[in-house]
Formats: C-alpha cells, structure tokens, sequence
C-alpha cells in the first residue's frame, strides 16, 4: 500500500523528445540517408582494416621460414618447396625459375641479368600492387567522411532556420531537432574519418616495409641465380646471434688489454736498450 502511495505521487520522468532518433526523424529521409553513407563507410574502413592486417601479417610470419629454411637448402628450387605455394616469396622464386628458363630460349643477346632483373622487379611490383589493395578506399574515407557529414549540418542547420522563419521566433521547440541533427552529422563523419585516417597510414608503413623485404629477397634470389648458386645471403641462428654478441663484448676488452703496456726501442753506438713501459692506474 505504501508502495503504491509513493508510485502515484511520484511524477512521471519526461519523454526525452530531442533525442538521437528524434533528431534524425526531423531530417528525413536526407538525414538518414547520410548517416547510412558513413555507416557503409565506417564498416568497409574496419573490414579492410583487419583483413588487410591479416594478410600483411601472413606475409611477415612467412618471411621467417625464409630466412631459417630456404637460404639452407642447396639450390633455390629444392628451396623453394620450402614455402607456402600461395606465399608472395613463393612467387617471386618461381618467377626467378621461369626467368633463367626462358632466357636460355632467348634467340638475341639479351644479358641475363637484364632479362631476370626486369622479371622479378614485375614481380615484386604485381605483389605490391595486391598488399596496396583497399588502402584507396581507406584514404577517399579519410578525406570525404568529414564532407558528408557536413553536408548533414547544413542541412540540419538550414531545417532551423526554416522553422525560425515560419515560427517568428526562436523558441526551443522548434531548433532543437534540426540543430541537434546538424551537430550529430559533424561528430559522426569525423568519428568516421579519424580512424580511416589512422588504419590508412599504418597499414601504408607496413606495406613498406614489406617492399624492402621483397626487394632485398629479389636482389639475393638474382645473384644466386648469377653466381650458379655460389652467393647467398648470411642466415643468423639464435647460436650465431649469441656468439656473435659476446665476441662484440669481449672485443674492446682484448683492445685495452693490448694498450696497457708499451715499449720504447733505442739504440746508443753499439748498445741496444728496450723500455716497458705501464701506464699507472
């Protein structure tokens, strides 16, 4: 009974009539076609994004069995049944075969270094051009996102002052809507476009680097082939890698042990004297 009591007095909460919805719901079906446009846009950044992620990722993960396994092997093509058959260092080894073959088939004078150095640079520029797909989209986001969604605050804004002229007054009721709606178009298209900016940059530093890679692999793969597989790069193990940097300690200790002491060699008529000399501490 007592609870009842306390319900009835108890005023009802008002509806909340300048809400999200409700300020779409003034713009129409303009408003909301914009904000479906920056939808659309935000879900393809996200999912180029994490798929674009993925791949590059691939690529690197596979770059290590590159360096542990292919460079062991006695020659590039026992090597290359050491990769992925879909893998982009895959690709550029068997472009690096089909190369040194179809030379040999070549009538002119060609040099071989000329033909494989152009084939594996059409490679190179082929895998590149795949890493880089998508990234487009990721910028014309980036750029556009912040326009569409003001083109939502124009015409929110525009709505307001239609209803100020028609009211004769510029009473709540009658600019929240459109102005609410002019200011959720803005912080929308932004909120769109930062994290498009962002994805674009990074996943564009990544393929970089993943450029480098593909290059610096072209460039030893070509001079494999040149030498009849007499050059190849160095491979660093965990071991070598460790007794490599303890021979990089020990080194300026053996140096300053050798210059602690000195001699001095002079010769007087017939008389030969040697001095050592040791610096104090």
């Amino acid at each position: 009974m007592f609870i009842n009591l306390i319900a009835t007095a108890a005023p009802e909460a008002p509806e909340n009539a300048f809400g999200f919805v409700q300020a779409m719901e003034e713009g129409g079906p303009i408003a909301w076609s914009i904000l479906a446009v920056l939808v659309i846009m935000s879900v393809g950044s996200f999912y180029i994004l994490i798929t674009k992620w993925i791949e590059q990722q691939k690529v690197f993960n596979q770059y290590k069995n590159v360096r542990t396994s292919f460079w062991r092997t006695n020659s590039i093509k026992e090597g290359a049944t050491k990769l992925d058959k879909d893998s982009a260092w895959r690709q550029i080894v068997d472009d690096a075969i089909a190369a040194e073959d179809q030379h040999g088939k070549m009538t002119d004078s060609m040099e071989a270094h000329d033909w494989m150095h152009g084939s594996l640079a059409r490679s190179e520029a082929s895998i590149n051009s795949k890493l880089a797909g998508g990234l487009p989209f990721l910028a014309s986001v980036g750029a556009t996102a912040p326009f569409v969604g003001l083109l939502g605050t124009v015409i929110g804004i525009y709505r307001a002052l239609i209803n100020i002229g028609i009211a004769g007054s510029a009473s709540i009721d009658k600019v929240a809507g459109p102005v609410g709606e002019a200011l959720i178009m803005t912080a929308i298209g932004l909120l769109v476009a930062v994290p498009a900016v962002l994805a674009y940059n990074w996943l564009q530093s990544r393929n970089k680097r993943i450029a480098e890679l593909l290059s610096g692999f072209s460039t030893d793969i070509l001079a494999n082939i040149n030498s009849k597989g007499a050059v190849r790069p160095n491979t660093m193990t965990a071991t070598s890698t460790q007794q490599a940097g303890k021979a990089a300690r020990t080194a300026p200790a053996s140096s300053a042990t050798a210059t602690k002491t000195g001699s001095t060699t002079t010769t007087t008529g017939g008389t030969t004297t040697t001095t050592t000399t040791t610096p104090k501490r």
